[in-house]
């Protein structure tokens, strides 16, 4: 498992990652039920990194694409999703 500090830091980097692709965003929109003016302040909640991690989860290749860019295994992915999960930082819906 990763550290929290380290599985954080992924999250945030996949924040860019989707950021910076309109189509993914809109994806995450429509995943997300978020309308566009919401996501900012779904980003303050301790639980979107794990439900950002999700997301990304869902496409394989999104996973490669960003393990690819960051320098990093895709399953570090996973491991920062479940490091948070069990940091108790919950779902969105919960």
């Amino acid at each position: 498992m990763l550290s929290g500090e380290r599985a954080k830091e992924i999250a945030d980097n996949v924040l860019g990652f989707v950021a910076a692709d309109q189509d993914m965003v809109q994806a995450l929109l429509d995943v997300s039920g978020l309308e566009p003016g919401d996501l900012r302040q779904a980003v303050g909640r301790p639980e979107f990194a794990v439900f950002l991690l999700d997301f990304i989860l869902l496409s394989d290749d999104r996973v490669l694409t960003f393990a690819q860019s960051q320098g990093i295994k895709p399953e570090s992915v996973l491991y920062a999703r479940d490091s948070l999960a069990h940091q108790g930082v919950g779902d969105m819906d919960g």
